[in-house]
Protein backbone atom coordinates (compact mmCIF):
# COMPACT_ATOMS: atom_id res chain seq x y z
CA UNK A 1 0.00 0.00 0.00
CA UNK A 2 1.42 3.38 -1.02
CA UNK A 3 2.07 5.71 1.87
CA UNK A 4 0.83 9.29 1.83
CA UNK A 5 2.98 12.40 2.08
CA UNK A 6 2.57 12.59 5.86
CA UNK A 7 3.74 9.01 6.26
CA UNK A 8 6.64 9.59 3.88
CA UNK A 9 7.87 12.46 6.08
CA UNK A 10 7.37 10.47 9.28
CA UNK A 11 9.24 7.49 7.81
CA UNK A 12 12.01 9.72 6.39
CA UNK A 13 11.46 8.14 2.99
CA UNK A 14 12.97 10.74 0.66
CA UNK A 15 12.21 8.68 -2.44
CA UNK A 16 8.53 8.67 -1.54
CA UNK A 17 8.59 12.37 -0.56
CA UNK A 18 9.89 13.16 -4.04
CA UNK A 19 7.04 11.24 -5.65
CA UNK A 20 4.33 13.60 -4.39
CA UNK A 21 3.36 16.70 -6.40
CA UNK A 22 4.86 20.00 -5.27
CA UNK A 23 5.54 23.50 -6.53
CA UNK A 24 8.68 25.59 -6.80
CA UNK A 25 7.75 29.23 -7.34
CA UNK A 26 11.01 30.88 -6.24
CA UNK A 27 13.87 29.82 -8.46
CA UNK A 28 16.47 31.61 -10.63
CA UNK A 29 17.31 29.87 -13.88
CA UNK A 30 21.05 30.63 -14.02
CA UNK A 31 21.69 28.72 -10.78
CA UNK A 32 18.75 26.32 -10.79
CA UNK A 33 20.30 22.89 -11.34
CA UNK A 34 22.46 20.76 -9.08
CA UNK A 35 26.12 21.76 -9.14
CA UNK A 36 27.03 18.14 -9.83
CA UNK A 37 25.22 18.35 -13.18
CA UNK A 38 27.37 21.31 -14.18
CA UNK A 39 30.48 19.45 -13.06
CA UNK A 40 29.60 16.49 -15.29
CA UNK A 41 28.89 18.83 -18.19
CA UNK A 42 32.20 20.63 -17.70
CA UNK A 43 34.17 17.49 -16.93
CA UNK A 44 35.66 19.08 -13.83
CA UNK A 45 34.80 19.65 -10.20
CA UNK A 46 33.74 23.03 -8.80
CA UNK A 47 34.48 24.38 -5.34
CA UNK A 48 31.49 24.00 -3.04
CA UNK A 49 30.01 27.13 -1.52
CA UNK A 50 30.75 27.78 2.17
CA UNK A 51 28.09 26.50 4.56
CA UNK A 52 27.65 30.13 5.68
CA UNK A 53 28.04 33.19 3.48
CA UNK A 54 27.82 36.79 4.60
CA UNK A 55 24.58 37.77 3.01
CA UNK A 56 23.99 38.45 -0.66
CA UNK A 57 27.49 39.86 -1.13
CA UNK A 58 29.03 36.64 0.14
CA UNK A 59 26.95 34.62 -2.29
CA UNK A 60 27.79 36.91 -5.22
CA UNK A 61 31.49 36.62 -4.43
CA UNK A 62 31.26 32.84 -4.62
CA UNK A 63 29.12 32.95 -7.77
CA UNK A 64 31.41 35.40 -9.52
CA UNK A 65 34.55 33.43 -8.75
CA UNK A 66 33.37 29.82 -9.13
CA UNK A 67 30.22 29.62 -11.26
CA UNK A 68 29.89 32.58 -13.61
CA UNK A 69 33.11 31.93 -15.58
CA UNK A 70 31.65 28.59 -16.73
CA UNK A 71 27.96 29.29 -17.32
CA UNK A 72 27.56 32.95 -18.23
CA UNK A 73 27.13 32.32 -21.95
CA UNK A 74 24.46 30.90 -24.24
CA UNK A 75 25.61 27.27 -24.03
CA UNK A 76 25.98 27.41 -20.25
CA UNK A 77 22.58 29.02 -19.78
CA UNK A 78 20.80 26.56 -22.05
CA UNK A 79 22.42 23.58 -20.36
CA UNK A 80 21.51 24.83 -16.89
CA UNK A 81 17.93 25.73 -17.86
CA UNK A 82 17.21 22.34 -19.43
CA UNK A 83 18.88 20.49 -16.57
CA UNK A 84 16.95 22.55 -14.02
CA UNK A 85 13.59 21.51 -15.45
CA UNK A 86 14.68 17.86 -15.38
CA UNK A 87 15.78 18.22 -11.74
CA UNK A 88 12.42 19.73 -10.81
CA UNK A 89 10.49 16.95 -12.55
CA UNK A 90 12.57 14.29 -10.76
CA UNK A 91 11.73 16.00 -7.47
CA UNK A 92 8.00 15.82 -8.08
CA UNK A 93 7.56 19.49 -8.98
CA UNK A 94 4.47 19.91 -11.14
CA UNK A 95 4.46 23.72 -11.21
CA UNK A 96 7.74 25.54 -11.78
CA UNK A 97 7.91 29.33 -11.83
CA UNK A 98 11.51 30.10 -12.72
CA UNK A 99 12.96 33.53 -13.46
CA UNK A 100 14.88 34.35 -16.64
CA UNK A 101 16.92 37.49 -16.04
CA UNK A 102 16.50 40.00 -18.87
CA UNK A 103 20.31 40.12 -19.18
CA UNK A 104 20.23 36.58 -20.61
CA UNK A 105 19.02 38.19 -23.84
CA UNK A 106 22.61 39.40 -24.27
CA UNK A 107 23.64 35.78 -24.98
CA UNK A 108 21.62 35.86 -28.23
CA UNK A 109 22.65 37.68 -31.39
CA UNK A 110 19.27 39.32 -32.00
CA UNK A 111 18.77 40.27 -28.35
CA UNK A 112 15.24 38.99 -27.82
CA UNK A 113 13.55 36.77 -30.42
CA UNK A 114 15.98 33.85 -30.10
CA UNK A 115 15.73 34.23 -26.33
CA UNK A 116 11.93 34.06 -26.53
CA UNK A 117 12.13 31.06 -28.84
CA UNK A 118 14.36 29.16 -26.46
CA UNK A 119 12.10 29.84 -23.46
CA UNK A 120 8.95 28.88 -25.37
CA UNK A 121 10.55 25.71 -26.74
CA UNK A 122 11.59 24.74 -23.20
CA UNK A 123 7.98 25.09 -22.06
CA UNK A 124 6.79 22.94 -24.98
CA UNK A 125 9.49 20.32 -24.49
CA UNK A 126 8.42 19.51 -20.93
CA UNK A 127 4.75 20.47 -20.93
CA UNK A 128 3.60 16.86 -20.46
CA UNK A 129 5.67 16.56 -17.27
CA UNK A 130 5.56 19.97 -15.59
CA UNK A 131 3.68 23.24 -15.85
CA UNK A 132 6.60 25.56 -16.56
CA UNK A 133 5.72 29.22 -16.13
CA UNK A 134 8.59 31.44 -17.28
CA UNK A 135 9.20 34.45 -15.08
CA UNK A 136 10.89 37.67 -16.19
CA UNK A 137 13.72 38.59 -13.82
CA UNK A 138 14.96 42.15 -13.33
CA UNK A 139 17.79 43.23 -11.04
CA UNK A 140 17.46 46.42 -9.03
CA UNK A 141 21.00 47.23 -10.20
CA UNK A 142 19.65 47.55 -13.76
CA UNK A 143 17.07 50.24 -12.96
CA UNK A 144 19.32 52.98 -14.41
CA UNK A 145 20.30 51.00 -17.51
CA UNK A 146 18.06 52.47 -20.20
CA UNK A 147 18.77 49.68 -22.69
CA UNK A 148 17.87 46.91 -20.24
CA UNK A 149 14.77 48.78 -19.13
CA UNK A 150 13.76 49.08 -22.80
CA UNK A 151 14.32 45.35 -23.34
CA UNK A 152 12.29 44.59 -20.21
CA UNK A 153 9.31 46.54 -21.54
CA UNK A 154 9.57 44.57 -24.79
CA UNK A 155 9.75 41.29 -22.87
CA UNK A 156 6.65 42.28 -20.89
CA UNK A 157 4.82 43.02 -24.15
CA UNK A 158 5.88 39.70 -25.70
CA UNK A 159 3.47 37.56 -23.70
CA UNK A 160 6.21 34.96 -23.16
CA UNK A 161 6.45 35.50 -19.41
CA UNK A 162 3.85 34.59 -16.82
CA UNK A 163 5.24 36.77 -14.01
CA UNK A 164 7.91 39.32 -13.14
CA UNK A 165 10.37 39.35 -10.25
CA UNK A 166 12.64 42.08 -8.86
CA UNK A 167 15.80 41.13 -6.98
CA UNK A 168 19.29 42.10 -5.78
CA UNK A 169 20.05 44.46 -2.88
CA UNK A 170 17.00 46.29 -1.53
CA UNK A 171 18.99 49.53 -1.33
CA UNK A 172 20.08 49.35 -5.00
CA UNK A 173 16.88 51.17 -5.96
CA UNK A 174 13.56 51.97 -4.28
CA UNK A 175 10.43 50.20 -5.53
CA UNK A 176 9.23 53.50 -7.00
CA UNK A 177 12.04 53.31 -9.58
CA UNK A 178 10.48 50.24 -11.22
CA UNK A 179 6.83 51.04 -10.56
CA UNK A 180 6.19 51.90 -14.25
CA UNK A 181 7.54 48.47 -15.29
CA UNK A 182 5.28 46.77 -12.77
CA UNK A 183 2.29 48.84 -13.81
CA UNK A 184 2.78 47.67 -17.41
CA UNK A 185 3.30 44.06 -16.32
CA UNK A 186 0.10 44.24 -14.29
CA UNK A 187 -1.81 45.54 -17.31
CA UNK A 188 -0.56 42.51 -19.24
CA UNK A 189 -1.94 40.16 -16.60
CA UNK A 190 1.44 39.07 -15.26
CA UNK A 191 1.83 37.93 -11.67
CA UNK A 192 3.83 40.54 -9.74
CA UNK A 193 6.61 39.44 -7.39
CA UNK A 194 9.65 41.04 -5.77
CA UNK A 195 12.44 40.10 -3.39
CA UNK A 196 12.09 42.10 -0.20
CA UNK A 197 12.50 41.50 3.52
CA UNK A 198 15.13 38.80 3.25
CA UNK A 199 17.53 40.59 5.58
CA UNK A 200 15.33 42.98 7.52
CA UNK A 201 12.59 45.58 7.37
CA UNK A 202 8.99 44.53 7.97
CA UNK A 203 7.68 47.94 6.94
CA UNK A 204 9.71 47.78 3.72
CA UNK A 205 7.94 44.51 2.91
CA UNK A 206 4.56 46.21 3.21
CA UNK A 207 5.71 49.35 1.37
CA UNK A 208 7.09 47.36 -1.55
CA UNK A 209 3.88 45.34 -1.81
CA UNK A 210 1.83 48.54 -1.83
CA UNK A 211 4.01 50.48 -4.31
CA UNK A 212 4.37 47.62 -6.80
CA UNK A 213 0.95 46.06 -6.08
CA UNK A 214 2.61 42.70 -5.55
CA UNK A 215 0.74 39.44 -5.64
CA UNK A 216 3.56 37.56 -3.90
CA UNK A 217 6.80 38.28 -2.05
CA UNK A 218 10.05 36.38 -2.55
CA UNK A 219 11.39 35.69 0.98
CA UNK A 220 9.66 38.42 3.06
CA UNK A 221 10.73 36.75 6.30
CA UNK A 222 11.47 40.10 7.96
CA UNK A 223 7.70 40.51 8.29
CA UNK A 224 7.97 38.68 11.63
CA UNK A 225 9.40 41.90 13.09
CA UNK A 226 5.89 43.34 13.08
CA UNK A 227 2.65 41.64 14.11
CA UNK A 228 0.80 44.44 12.33
CA UNK A 229 2.58 43.73 9.04
CA UNK A 230 1.96 39.98 9.34
CA UNK A 231 -1.72 40.67 10.00
CA UNK A 232 -1.81 42.96 6.95
CA UNK A 233 -0.16 40.31 4.75
CA UNK A 234 -2.61 37.67 5.98
CA UNK A 235 -5.65 39.90 5.47
CA UNK A 236 -4.52 40.78 1.95
CA UNK A 237 -3.60 37.17 1.14
CA UNK A 238 -0.03 38.11 0.14
CA UNK A 239 1.90 34.87 -0.29
CA UNK A 240 5.54 34.65 0.83
CA UNK A 241 7.68 32.27 -1.23
CA UNK A 242 10.24 31.15 1.33
CA UNK A 243 13.58 29.40 0.74
CA UNK A 244 14.73 28.03 4.12
CA UNK A 245 18.24 26.76 3.31
CA UNK A 246 19.04 29.91 1.35
CA UNK A 247 18.07 32.00 4.37
CA UNK A 248 20.32 29.96 6.65
CA UNK A 249 23.35 29.84 4.35
CA UNK A 250 23.16 33.59 3.70
CA UNK A 251 22.93 34.25 7.45
CA UNK A 252 19.49 35.84 7.29
CA UNK A 253 18.44 33.11 9.74
CA UNK A 254 20.61 31.37 12.32
CA UNK A 255 19.43 27.83 11.59
CA UNK A 256 16.52 25.81 10.26
CA UNK A 257 15.27 25.11 13.79
CA UNK A 258 14.56 28.81 14.37
CA UNK A 259 13.36 29.67 10.87
CA UNK A 260 10.67 32.40 10.95
CA UNK A 261 8.44 30.54 8.52
CA UNK A 262 6.84 29.02 11.64
CA UNK A 263 5.89 32.45 12.98
CA UNK A 264 4.57 33.55 9.61
CA UNK A 265 2.44 30.40 9.34
CA UNK A 266 1.10 30.82 12.88
CA UNK A 267 0.05 34.37 12.03
CA UNK A 268 -1.93 33.27 9.01
CA UNK A 269 0.49 34.47 6.34
CA UNK A 270 0.33 32.22 3.24
CA UNK A 271 3.72 30.56 2.65
CA UNK A 272 5.28 28.24 0.10
CA UNK A 273 8.54 26.26 0.30
CA UNK A 274 11.08 26.67 -2.50
CA UNK A 275 14.68 26.20 -3.66
CA UNK A 276 15.97 29.67 -4.68
CA UNK A 277 19.28 28.56 -6.26
CA UNK A 278 19.76 24.78 -6.32
CA UNK A 279 23.31 25.09 -7.68
CA UNK A 280 24.34 27.01 -4.56
CA UNK A 281 22.10 25.77 -1.76
CA UNK A 282 21.86 22.14 -2.94
CA UNK A 283 18.42 21.45 -1.46
CA UNK A 284 15.47 20.39 -3.58
CA UNK A 285 11.90 21.24 -2.58
CA UNK A 286 11.56 17.71 -1.17
CA UNK A 287 14.74 18.22 0.85
CA UNK A 288 13.35 21.48 2.24
CA UNK A 289 10.13 19.79 3.39
CA UNK A 290 12.19 17.03 4.99
CA UNK A 291 14.52 19.52 6.69
CA UNK A 292 11.65 21.50 8.19
CA UNK A 293 10.03 18.32 9.48
CA UNK A 294 13.21 16.90 10.97
CA UNK A 295 14.01 20.21 12.64
CA UNK A 296 10.60 20.19 14.31
CA UNK A 297 9.54 23.45 12.66
CA UNK A 298 6.31 21.89 11.37
CA UNK A 299 4.41 18.68 11.87
CA UNK A 300 4.00 16.37 8.90
CA UNK A 301 0.33 17.34 8.73
CA UNK A 302 1.18 21.05 8.58
CA UNK A 303 3.73 20.51 5.83
CA UNK A 304 1.20 18.53 3.83
CA UNK A 305 -1.23 21.42 4.26
CA UNK A 306 1.38 23.88 2.92
CA UNK A 307 2.12 21.54 0.01
CA UNK A 308 -1.54 21.14 -0.88
CA UNK A 309 -2.19 24.89 -0.64
CA UNK A 310 0.70 25.60 -3.01
CA UNK A 311 -0.89 23.31 -5.62
CA UNK A 312 -4.13 25.27 -5.89
CA UNK A 313 -2.93 27.33 -8.84
CA UNK A 314 -1.77 24.31 -10.85
CA UNK A 315 -3.53 23.67 -14.13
Amino acid sequence: MQQDFIQALENDDIKSIKSFPKTDVHSHVMFSTHRQNVERWLGQSLVKPPSKMEGLEGMLTYVGKILIPHIRNRHGFEFVADSAVKDAIQDGVVLLEISFDIRIAEFYSDGLQQFYDYVQNLVKKYRQQVELRPELGFSRKCADDTNLVRLTYKAIESGVFHSIDLYSHQDACPPEAVEPLYREAGKRGMKLKAHVGEFGGAEEVRRTVEVLRLDEVQHGIAAIESEEVMKWLAENNIQLNVCPTSNVMLCAVQDIDSHPIRVLFDNGVPVTINTDDLMIFDQSVSDEYRNLYQAGVFSAEELDSIRRSSLRSVG
